[in-house]
């Protein structure tokens, strides 16, 4: 059916648990309801990968959604802010670089539905923003295709992605193709707290490098109907895609 009304999944007192997009990697299958908006937030901590004793930390990982008429919404992801610092080993001086990265816009439509199945799809641009660490040389676009199924407390959702995107201009601004499947379940263990599991992949996770993968777990919590906290840990499976070994990270959701 043609979605005029939000999918029951993603309304009623607990829906703003299956709205937020954060803290997984994949977005919400859900739109922000019309006339509404959602901005999360969150902070992130870890270690770097490959490099002993490197850190790195992220803030605030800003993401601005609007709810329009018939299921549609649009999205702001604004720079966020990086910083990174890897312990001197012999012979090699200790290091720190910082910077913002780029900005990203996007649309989602939630394309049908039925009473536990919901299909959507997104469209994002990266413009050519950030600085030179941590930003976007050039243009990049992703086209996502989402999924999701759910029956009482358990929901699973599955994003397949295409996306090309360049690197940083330090990093030599390289533009690279990527296929990104990602896989997220969830468990509503009550009506307030919800567990997650997610495994996400990239065939590039830049120019010249094959597949990364990476997986990582938490719990939401419901404080209000319009409020949602939570906390995560993310860890490296292969490659090195996102630069870590391990992050903890937490955040929040809110609608008004």
């Amino acid at each position: 059916q043609e979605a005029a009304e939000p999918p029951p999944s993603c309304s009623g007192p607990s829906g703003f648990l299956s709205v937020i997009s954060r803290p997984t990697v994949e977005d919400s299958g859900c739109v922000v309801p019309q006339g509404m908006a959602d901005i999360e937030a969150g902070a992130t901590a870890g270690n770097l990968y490959p490099a002993p004793g490197g850190r790195l930390y992220t803030v605030p990982n800003l993401t601005l959604r609007l709810g329009l008429p018939a299921n549609w919404e649009l999205m702001w992801l604004p720079p966020g802010f990086q910083y990174q610092s890897v312990d001197g080993g012999p012979g090699t001086p200790a290091a720190t670089v910082r910077g913002f990265g780029p900005t990203t816009l996007g649309i989602k439509h939630v394309l049908g539905y039925t009473e536990h199945w919901q299909w959507t799809a997104e469209a994002l641009t990266t413009l050519p923003s950030g600085d030179s660490t941590f930003g976007s040389h050039g243009f990049g676009g992703a086209l996502n295709a989402i999924v999701s199924y759910g029956d009482g407390p358990l929901g699973l959702s599955l994003m397949v992605g295409e996306t090309s995107e360049t690197e940083s201009t330090a990093a030599g601004g390289q533009r690279f193709q990527s296929l990104n499947p990602d896989l997220v379940m969830t468990w509503a263990s009550t009506s307030r707290l919800q567990l997650f599991a997610e495994v996400y992949a990239q065939s590039h996770s830049g120019h010249q490098q094959g597949w990364g993968t990476n997986a990582d777990g938490g719990l939401q919590y419901l404080v209000t109907p319009d409020l949602v906290v939570d906390a995560e840990e993310g860890v490296r499976i292969q490659g090195s895609l996102g630069g870590f070994s391990h992050y903890t990270g937490v955040g929040l959701g809110l609608l008004f």
